[in-house]
């Protein structure tokens, strides 16, 4: 069997001198037999040559297809066509080919199909549970789970939908072999795995060190300093690699910088999307990575796990990752066949606000559950999430992810009835566990300190990576900075370089575009504001923020301002007019006015006075507070933050131009206090009304 098994190695991989790594054949073995493995393996390793190489042997035997649950189905395409050399037919289902849902379940059905790969996400489905996975669920010929720390409450990158595959493991019978893979889980998260998926689950373990990557850490706190750095270094690597960034933001900026220095960088996120007729942008950009066709990719972590390329040649994390776990499985990808790739963490001084924002953020608190199960108990028939927005005061985010967290809770206090959500008897005492959520948290803050303490370490670094993951022989590996300073990067960089950078980050202005409809039809009571859709002669212009939130560039002297000094930097109005004259809107606006605030009533008045006589036109207190409201910060949907608005402002016409203007604001989130300003400065008379902010507070961390 073995022989046979080598002889699909060689095929797959279209290489016949290959030959299993270490641990290889024991996995597979271990599957023939029916049992239960669970495989922890460096990135690179082979796990996906694993579970496709079992799957050909159990379908010589007459096995049934095999079930692979995997995040990765976006970057599995390198492994797929592997396991199609050895003729293993593979499918997936996601939200991507449902009009091939119906051919795949027919294959499933005729025996055509030894793969089925679907997410985890899609265990939530009735349609597929009940039409698809209930159609061949007596017949699965191997069960797999990918990147199985996920499974574990105390991953690093635990994800809800993973405790539905528990579930379906356990309603499958005992003598189906069970495969779990995953690189990056210590010994506590080891220990939860094999509890959920079965104490007689056999842990297949090999060392984590990389033997070619060097690894070095450099203390860079200014984000212009960085870009510098970036700029001069990235030229001299070796082949291509991926800067990783924590927010969408920074990885556009950090690009569009690489751009200005002849660097050939594409940028990777979330918020990529599809072309018009569905052609994945992202599998382009991961081609031209694959094939060397660029030098760089600038990623989120949605260039995550799965992302296969032996032969990158540099990884450089742009701010510092979570934790130790998120860093090895990110800083891994280089290296894997090449005899010498690089390493690089630069440490920024955003890096604790944005890790402790995703801290902050893991669960819901128990305000938005309390306010979810109310509203949900209050109607007969439940309530879709669009009427959940008219009755709460959370974001359809906040919603979506306490509705989903609920949903994995057991018993859950919440089911989906076609398009409404309902309330179950669980729901009369159900209560977050606040215990389990500390706990958690405290294990997040932990893992932020360990990355911290790898910062600052003076041993080696591949050594500290391999103790914090309890690799059982960690040793050092004599090439990383503190090993050998010689074989490592220079810490230097151009000053002009830097100097140009500063300047970047101070023209990263962010555009603020138009609404062109309310919320709902009648949102308003005191305004005559009746259809959904915004006239246009009642639209806003697009307009400009000058910086964001707590940024780079201004937005930290802004937050400043308004938090500490309560008086906005002269700075700013040089600032301001700098951002004008690069934007020359089409009707020049000839006087400014500004939203008034009970809450600070000088802070922007006195900007927006200073910022008219810089530029030479009037200012005008024409956007009067009429009626008291809450703030807009407490908002967090678009039909609470309108109701909000109703009958707060008025116009004093006698102080209104009727030519172009400015309306000014410090801070701008959802855009609806502009907006509803606006349209009543153009109703008054005014022509044009162009907003403009001092930071736009909506940064993606994906």
């Amino acid at each position: 069997m073995k022989d046979t098994a080598l002889d699909y190695l060689r095929a797959s991989l279209d290489n016949p001198e290959a030959t299993f790594r270490g641990g290889q054949w024991k996995s597979i073995k271990r599957l023939l037999k029916k049992e239960r493995v669970l495989v922890v393996q460096r990135t690179g390793w082979g796990k996906s040559m694993v579970y496709f190489l079992a799957t050909k042997l159990l379908r010589d035997q007459g096995a049934g297809p095999t079930l692979l649950i995997s995040p990765l189905l976006s970057l599995m395409r390198n492994q797929i066509e592997a396991a199609e050399r050895i003729g293993v037919v593979a499918k997936k289902i996601d939200s991507t080919n449902s009009e091939d849902w119906d051919t795949v379940q027919a294959d499933l059905a005729a025996n055509k199909v030894d793969v089925l790969i679907i997410s985890p996400e899609r265990l939530a489905n009735d349609k597929f549970r009940q039409n698809i996975l209930a159609s061949f669920a007596d017949n699965i010929g191997l069960f797999v789970v990918d990147e199985a720390h996920c499974i574990s409450d105390w991953g690093h990158d635990f994800r809800p939908d993973y405790r539905r595959i528990v579930r379906v493991l356990q309603a499958l019978p005992s003598n189906v072999p069970v495969l779990a893979t995953t690189a990056t889980a210590n010994n506590r998260v080891v220990s939860d795995v094999k509890s959920q998926l079965g104490d007689d689950i056999e842990l297949i373990r090999g060392s984590l060190v990389r033997k070619s990557l060097k690894l070095q850490n450099i203390n860079m706190p200014s984000p212009a300093a960085r870009m510098a750095w970036l700029a001069q270094t990235i030229p001299t690597l070796p082949g291509s690699g991926i800067v990783y960034a924590l927010t969408q933001r920074d990885v556009e900026r950090v690009t569009e910088w690489l751009h200005v220095n002849d660097i050939d960088a594409k940028a990777y996120h979330a918020g990529i999307s599809n072309r018009e007729d569905g052609t994945s942008v992202k599998e382009e950009l991961e081609q031209q990575l694959l094939n060397n066709d660029i030098k760089v990719l600038v990623a989120t972590v949605a260039l995550g796990m799965g992302f296969d390329k032996p032969d990158l040649g540099f990884v450089i994390h742009y701010q510092r990752p979570a934790s130790v776990v998120h860093y090895y499985q990110q800083v891994g990808r280089a290296g894997r066949a090449v005899d010498e790739a690089y390493g690089v963490l630069l440490c920024g001084e955003e890096d604790d606000r944005i890790a402790d924002f995703f801290i902050r953020n893991a669960f819901p608190p128990q305000q938005h559950i309390s306010q979810i199960l109310t509203a949900l108990d209050e109607a007969e028939t439940g309530r879709s999430v669009p009427e959940m927005q008219g009755e709460i005061n959370l974001r359809k985010s906040q919603i979506d992810k306490t509705l989903k967290f609920l949903t994995i809770e057991s018993p859950s206090p919440v089911i989906k009835m076609k398009s409404k959500w309902q309330v179950t008897p669980a729901a009369d005492t159900y209560s977050i566990d606040e215990d389990y959520v500390n706990e958690i948290t405290e294990i997040r803050e932990l893992e932020q300190k360990q990355m911290q303490d790898y910062m600052g370490h003076k041993g080696c670094l591949m050594a500290f990576l391999q103790n914090a993951l309890d690799d059982p022989n960690p040793d050092n590996c004599d090439q990383c900075i503190n090993c050998n300073p010689n074989l490592l990067l220079s810490e230097q960089y151009d000053d002009d370089l830097a100097v140009r950078a500063a300047l970047m980050l101070r023209r990263s202005y962010q555009p603020i575009p138009p609404r062109k409809q309310w919320p709902s039809k009648g949102i308003f009571s005191h305004y005559d504001f009746e259809k959904r859709n915004i006239p246009e002669e009642l639209q806003a212009c697009e307009g400009k923020a000058l910086s964001l939130w707590r940024d780079a560039g201004w937005g930290q002297l802004v937050a400043e301002g308004k938090y500490e000094t309560e008086h906005f930097s002269d700075k700013l109005i040089g600032a301001c007019v700098e951002m004008i004259a690069h934007w020359n809107p089409d009707l020049a606006p000839e006087w400014i006015t500004c939203i008034p605030s009970h809450n600070h009533p000088t802070l922007v008045f006195d900007f927006g006075e200073r910022l008219a006589d810089a530029l030479g036109i009037p200012f005008m207190a024409c956007v009067e507070k009429v009626k008291g409201n809450k703030q807009q910060k407490e908002m967090e949907n678009s039909y609470q933050q309108v109701k909000n608005l109703d009958g707060v402002f008025q116009i004093n016409t006698k102080l209104l131009k009727s030519g172009p203007c400015f309306i000014i604001d410090d801070m701008v989130d959802s855009r609806w206090t502009l907006t509803v300003a606006a349209a009543l400065l153009r109703k008054g008379g005014c022509t044009a009304v162009y907003p403009l902010a001092l930071a736009l507070n909506s940064p993606r961390m994906d």
